[in-house]
Protein backbone atom coordinates (compact mmCIF):
# COMPACT_ATOMS: atom_id res chain seq x y z
CA UNK A 1 0.00 0.00 0.00
CA UNK A 2 0.96 3.55 -0.63
CA UNK A 3 0.96 6.19 2.04
CA UNK A 4 -1.48 9.07 1.61
CA UNK A 5 -0.11 12.43 0.49
CA UNK A 6 0.24 14.63 3.56
CA UNK A 7 -0.64 17.75 1.55
CA UNK A 8 0.68 21.22 2.11
CA UNK A 9 1.08 22.61 5.58
CA UNK A 10 0.68 26.37 6.08
CA UNK A 11 1.64 27.62 9.48
CA UNK A 12 -0.28 30.24 11.40
CA UNK A 13 2.63 32.68 11.00
CA UNK A 14 2.57 32.27 7.21
CA UNK A 15 -1.19 32.75 7.12
CA UNK A 16 -0.93 35.85 9.31
CA UNK A 17 1.77 37.33 7.04
CA UNK A 18 -0.36 36.72 3.94
CA UNK A 19 -3.36 38.43 5.54
CA UNK A 20 -1.17 41.41 6.52
CA UNK A 21 0.21 41.67 2.97
CA UNK A 22 -3.31 41.52 1.58
CA UNK A 23 -4.44 44.28 3.96
CA UNK A 24 -1.54 46.50 2.85
CA UNK A 25 -2.38 45.87 -0.80
CA UNK A 26 -6.02 46.79 -0.23
CA UNK A 27 -4.90 49.96 1.56
CA UNK A 28 -2.75 50.99 -1.42
CA UNK A 29 -5.64 50.31 -3.80
CA UNK A 30 -7.99 52.41 -1.65
CA UNK A 31 -5.59 55.36 -1.70
CA UNK A 32 -5.27 55.12 -5.49
CA UNK A 33 -9.06 55.01 -5.87
CA UNK A 34 -9.39 58.06 -3.60
CA UNK A 35 -6.82 59.94 -5.71
CA UNK A 36 -8.70 58.97 -8.87
CA UNK A 37 -12.00 60.21 -7.43
CA UNK A 38 -10.41 63.53 -6.46
CA UNK A 39 -9.05 63.96 -9.99
CA UNK A 40 -12.46 63.05 -11.43
CA UNK A 41 -14.06 65.83 -9.33
CA UNK A 42 -11.52 68.30 -10.72
CA UNK A 43 -12.24 67.12 -14.26
CA UNK A 44 -16.00 67.50 -13.71
CA UNK A 45 -15.45 71.05 -12.45
CA UNK A 46 -13.32 71.89 -15.49
CA UNK A 47 -15.96 70.38 -17.77
CA UNK A 48 -18.70 72.50 -16.22
CA UNK A 49 -16.52 75.59 -16.57
CA UNK A 50 -15.85 74.84 -20.24
CA UNK A 51 -19.53 74.18 -20.86
CA UNK A 52 -20.46 77.53 -19.32
CA UNK A 53 -17.83 79.36 -21.37
CA UNK A 54 -18.95 77.70 -24.62
CA UNK A 55 -22.60 78.55 -23.96
CA UNK A 56 -21.61 82.17 -23.27
CA UNK A 57 -19.74 82.32 -26.57
CA UNK A 58 -22.68 80.78 -28.41
CA UNK A 59 -25.07 83.36 -26.96
CA UNK A 60 -22.75 86.20 -27.94
CA UNK A 61 -22.47 84.90 -31.50
CA UNK A 62 -26.16 84.55 -32.43
CA UNK A 63 -26.65 88.20 -33.63
CA UNK A 64 -24.04 87.82 -36.38
CA UNK A 65 -26.12 85.61 -38.72
CA UNK A 66 -29.18 87.73 -37.98
CA UNK A 67 -27.32 90.90 -38.90
CA UNK A 68 -26.11 89.20 -42.09
CA UNK A 69 -29.64 88.22 -43.07
CA UNK A 70 -30.98 91.72 -42.35
CA UNK A 71 -28.17 93.30 -44.38
CA UNK A 72 -28.96 90.92 -47.26
CA UNK A 73 -32.67 91.73 -47.15
CA UNK A 74 -31.92 95.47 -46.99
CA UNK A 75 -29.57 95.17 -49.95
CA UNK A 76 -32.12 93.21 -51.97
CA UNK A 77 -34.83 95.73 -51.12
CA UNK A 78 -32.57 98.63 -52.10
CA UNK A 79 -31.71 96.87 -55.36
CA UNK A 80 -35.39 96.16 -56.10
CA UNK A 81 -36.33 99.80 -55.37
CA UNK A 82 -33.53 101.05 -57.62
CA UNK A 83 -34.63 98.66 -60.40
CA UNK A 84 -38.28 99.62 -60.26
CA UNK A 85 -37.66 103.33 -59.69
CA UNK A 86 -36.44 103.83 -63.25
Amino acid sequence: MTTPDPGVFISNAQMYQEVRDLAQTVGRIESKVDNFLDEAKDIRGDLQDHDLRIRTLERARWPMPTIGVLAGVAGAATGAIALFAR
